[in-house]
């Protein structure tokens, strides 16, 4: 029965954020509350609040200093000649902006925080996306994707706690994947570009006269691009070609096949998008610009070598940062309410989160729902745990957390493994090809920060973000099974 209503919830929490029916703040708070009176336990529904509360509150912590650190990082100009390399490759073209955005990504999740990725490439991404007028959900859905696949990093995550669980070297786990992953990176990869292409079909490329509406020795296109002007003008496109649903004037005019054309916000969010990397902002410090690169450094150091608790960390980098660029009281106190509103959407969603795992996880029905799936692998597949292993990991890491997958479920896999002589390894290599999905789990506090700061629903972020998510886990799975490390 257990088994029965933790499928159940999951499917009620999945559809009513799917169709809209619900918030993804409300369904998470609601639904499992509903839930737990069907199990009868309603009597404990308080208990199992708090300790998931407690459970996350330091990622709450985390994610609220870690949004105000690097929004400030934004404001002050560390990240402006990224974007203008970006925009340079990007030359106004959709399907390069597509792909740099994966490769955005990539690069940056090398930092092993997802939420500081989904924070530096929005912040990048979103002015240009709205300028050209491109779908927000195709960004989210191959940042996420992107990172998903980075996220196996051995500081990532995933790959220490596979290590833990089974008492094995993170190196051994995670170094024989990376010609798998480096496949599923490239599968990314090339996913962008076929989106990308679909954008260029549907909105056509924009000439830099265009996209300037300039005469030629006026400021260079990535800092127009970027809002040097800050009017939010839509700049003139080229007519698309025939049959890409473009107007004899030249404007797009209907989505191409199965793209999301929703960008989450109208004229005065492009104005706003714009002035988030205005090369002529009053927030910018380009005196400052080496101490805050450094600082950025020392940061991300300080967190891979695990020196101090990360949250501890984000709180001291944004105290710096802020008394540093800052110095006198009404600014620093006009930066933090700057950021206030993704602070409270990011936490809030955390504690939501909270509540539905809480309930999860102490109605027993996390555990029940493992064995019932574990026990019902036919004997004939013991031999092939490795690949079903890896099959399961895409479904259970969307719907619980990794920390309930890998310590929770992995040893219950690598028992049953270990009876028909396949090697722990190979259980907690395969363990790790879900990550590319998992990141778009609505347990995952960082997609929050995606899709918040994105202006992206999150339910249409899940409708376009999960096929191609699952597809991208299987590709991983396929290569590693090819290379022999399934």
């Amino acid at each position: 029965m257990l088994t029965i209503l933790g499928f159940g919830m999951i499917a009620t929490f999945l559809v009513l954020i799917m169709l809209k029916k619900m918030s993804p703040m409300a369904a998470l708070v609601i639904v499992p509350a509903l839930f737990c009176v069907l199990v009868g336990k309603g009597s404990h529904l308080g208990d199992y609040v708090l300790k998931g509360i407690g459970s996350l509150a330091p990622t709450a912590a985390m994610l609220m200093f870690a949004i105000v650190y690097f929004g400030v990082m934004i404001d002050v100009g560390l990240f402006d000649p990224i974007v203008r390399g970006i925009l340079r490759f990007c030359k106004a073209d959709p399907m390069r902006v597509v792909v740099g955005t994966a490769v955005l990504a990539a690069i940056v999740s090398l930092d092993g925080d997802g939420s500081t990725t989904f924070m530096i490439t929005v912040s990048a991404m979103v002015p240009l996306y709205r300028r050209l007028k491109m779908s927000l959900v195709i960004m989210t859905g191959v940042a996420a994707m992107a990172n998903g696949v980075m996220n196996t990093l051995p500081w990532g995550g995933p790959t220490a706690r596979a290590a833990t669980a089974l008492k094995l070297d993170a190196g051994d786990i995670f170094v024989p994947m990376i010609p798998a992953l480096a496949v599923g990176l490239l599968f990314v990869i090339g996913l962008a570009y076929v989106l990308g292409l679909r954008e260029r079909k549907r909105l056509g490329v924009l000439t830099l006269e265009q996209a300037l509406g300039r005469p030629d020795g006026e400021p260079e296109p990535e800092q127009a691009l970027i809002g040097s002007a800050g009017t939010g003008d839509v700049p003139a496109r080229k007519t698309a070609p025939a049959g890409a649903g473009s107007t004899a004037s030249g404007t797009a005019t209907g989505p191409a096949a199965g793209v999301p054309t929703a960008n989450g916000g109208d004229a005065q969010d492009d104005d706003a998008s714009s002035e988030i990397l205005d090369p002529r902002r009053a927030t910018l410090r380009p005196r400052l610009y080496w101490f805050n690169a450094a600082l950025t450094v020392a940061l991300l150091t300080l967190l891979i070598l695990q020196t101090l608790p990360i949250p501890v960390l984000f709180l001291l980098g944004a105290a710096i940062a802020l008394t540093v660029n800052f110095p006198h009281m009404p600014d620093q106190k006009a930066r933090i309410a700057a950021h206030a509103e993704n602070v409270l959407n990011v936490s809030g969603m955390v504690f939501a989160a909270a509540v539905f795992t809480g309930v999860l996880t102490g109605t027993g029905m996390v555990e029940e729902m493992a064995r019932t799936v574990v026990d019902s692998v036919p004997d004939a597949m013991g031999p092939h745990m490795g690949l079903v292993t890896g099959v399961l990991s895409i479904p259970f890491t969307y719907f619980m957390s990794n920390d309930g997958f890998y310590f929770g479920i992995v040893p219950i896999l690598a028992e049953a493994g270990a009876a028909h002589g396949v090697s722990p390894l190979e259980i907690a290599r395969a363990s790790l090809v879900g990550q590319a999905l998992h990141m778009s789990s609505p347990l995952v506090p960082a997609v929050y920060v995606l899709v918040g700061m994105a202006k992206v629903e999150f339910g249409d972020h899940t409708r376009f973000t999960v096929k191609w998510a699952a597809l991208t886990s299987l590709v991983v799975l396929g290569a590693g099974m090819l290379f022999g490390i399934i």
